[in-house]
């Protein structure tokens, strides 16, 4: 084995729990690999607008190379991010300590979760420097006018978001870390934050986590995909990658003493779902791919017709209501031009009932043929459209298993099966479209497919007693498999009602603090 490529902790991925994982473990003394199938992006590489489908969209064997993933499984399509930051590049800035009831869920088992938890998600927001937004949008006052007028109460806040807004495009010094970090550029709210910042005002993982790893030695291989990972001969595990992209991937391989799987969801479960199948891993929990959650959430929009407002007027998102105990919805924005996904989109049709979703959806068409047609029309859609981002904290999962033809999702056998139609979201878009003078969209995938959105996919690596009750114990560690862990969203055991990437930063601090120093011999 070449040495420069034998390390102590081997992390597959580089979002948030990877990134943690790396830092983390780094300072420790270990010697540390991150192996990223994604590319090394810099904001001045970023594209204006994700039409630039190379730099926007990743679809490798299309020669598509950029940072946004979309996996579309027969019961959810799932958005996720690749490229060195993970996640943390695409995703839309929010910082969210999930209300404390979630923690008291029976998924989460025995312990007081929220105080076990508490020192990790104040260091978490250290790192990530969140802040609440100083001001809001557009669509966020029309968003808490729709709150109070459904609650008869202000449910209305402003989000803790991982943006720097310092003097707008001004270039300063370090503001988090005493000036050990990085120079930052002030945030000028274009919009643009899911698309990569082109600034660098956003606290993507390059910029703390990670950038703090490599000073300490952590090397990262990007465009390093990870097709399996097995028991070494000489101790340890054997990594075995290829490039993630072109003709000629050749395949390499790496050694360590120990493996963290933190590629999410879409890339942690996918792997060991390949190892146990293929003998690898053959001793992995029968709980793999079990109880994996959308967030329970939908993903609708307003297209308005009123061209006096200025839709793309603020970052991401700035802020959420609580129109019900379970439900938390924040406004979404794209900066203008980039009017790529909204091609997922159509006219809003109910679900539930006696009547097929899809003969309701023919319907609306007949009686809305006008509003068909314009969200057919993808140019210029970002300009005037309004995403609605719907969450809950409701009990539903799916299953993922993994056949012949690839990865499938499966219903639970006891009918918790993930919403495809949630009331209240096509409410609250129904009343935004009103006060926005436009009409409501959904997607072609609850239609067509009776299937959500979901940009935070979660679990199906959740963490139990046993290995019959979960695939790790409750310090990440992959039962019967010492030196393997797992840290990042796939361990998450319940939906949140709120962005998770505060939370899966907090859960692999946890992690990682239960990772005891290197030992050094004398000398050293």
């Amino acid at each position: 084995m070449n040495k420069e490529k034998d390390f102590d902790f081997i992390i597959i991925g580089s979002g948030f729990g990877g990134s943690v994982s790396a830092y983390r473990l780094a300072q420790k003394g270990y010697r540390v690999a991150v192996l990223e199938k994604g590319l090394r992006y810099q904001s001045k590489d970023f594209p204006k607008t994700n039409w630039h489908l190379r730099k926007s969209v990743w679809m490798p064997q299309f020669g598509l190379l950029g940072i946004q993933a979309m996996t579309l499984l027969r019961h959810v399509l799932v958005l996720h991010g690749v490229g060195v930051g993970g996640g943390s590049l695409v995703y839309a800035n929010q910082l969210i300590v999930p209300d404390d009831s979630i923690f008291d869920k029976m998924e989460w088992g025995t312990g007081n979760w929220k105080e076990i938890l508490k020192p990790f998600f104040a260091e978490a927001k250290r790192m990530l420097g969140a802040v609440k937004s100083p001001d809001v949008g557009n669509a966020d006052r029309i968003l808490r006018e729709v709150g109070i007028e459904l609650r008869g109460e202000d449910t209305f806040h402003v989000n803790p978001v991982g943006v720097f807004f310092g003097e707008p495009e001004k270039t300063v010094p370090d503001p988090y870390f005493n000036g050990e970090g990085p120079d930052r550029t002030g945030c000028i709210k274009c919009g643009a934050c899911m698309i990569g910042c082109p600034i660098g005002a956003k606290n993507t993982l390059d910029l703390n986590y990670l950038y703090f790893a490599e000073k300490l030695g952590a090397v990262i291989f990007p465009e390093t995909e990870v097709t399996g990972v097995r028991p070494s001969d000489q101790g340890g595990y054997e990594v075995i990658t290829r490039k993630s992209h072109g003709i000629f991937r050749k395949t390499s391989y790496f050694r360590a003493k120990n493996v963290v799987f933190s590629g999410g969801v879409m890339g942690t479960v996918n792997l060991l779902l390949n190892c146990k199948q293929n003998g690898m891993l053959p001793n992995l929990s029968d709980r793999l791919g079990d109880f994996t959650r959308t967030n329970s959430e939908a993903i609708l929009g307003v297209d308005s017709r009123d061209r006096s407002q200025n839709w793309n007027d603020h970052i991401a998102i700035t802020s959420g209501i609580y129109p019900d105990a379970n439900t938390h919805i924040e406004v979404v924005r794209y900066n203008k031009g980039s009017d790529l996904l909204y091609a997922i989109a159509t006219v809003l049709t109910e679900g539930g009932g006696k009547i097929p979703r899809f003969l309701r959806f023919l319907g609306n068409i007949i009686r809305h043929p006008y509003q068909f047609l314009r969200a057919l029309w993808i140019p210029g859609q970002s300009a005037r459209t309004t995403v609605i981002l719907v969450m809950q904290s409701t009990e539903n999962y799916l299953r993922l298993r993994k056949t012949r033809f690839g990865l499938i999702s499966e219903l639970p056998p006891d009918g918790k099966r993930i919403p495809s139609y949630i009331p209240i979201a096509n409410q609250v878009t129904r009343k935004m479209a009103e006060k926005m003078q436009g009409f409501p969209k959904g997607s072609w995938f609850e239609v067509l497919l009776d299937a959500p959105s979901t940009a935070h996919i979660l679990g199906g690596c959740v963490m139990g007693e046993t290995p019959q009750q979960g695939v790790v114990d409750k310090q990440g560690k992959i039962f019967g498999y010492p030196g393997l862990y797992v840290a990042d969203g796939s361990v998450i055991p319940s939906n949140l009602n709120a962005n998770p990437a505060l939370t899966i930063t907090a859960v692999s601090e946890y992690i990682m603090s239960g990772i005891p120093e290197k030992e050094r011999l004398p000398n050293q």
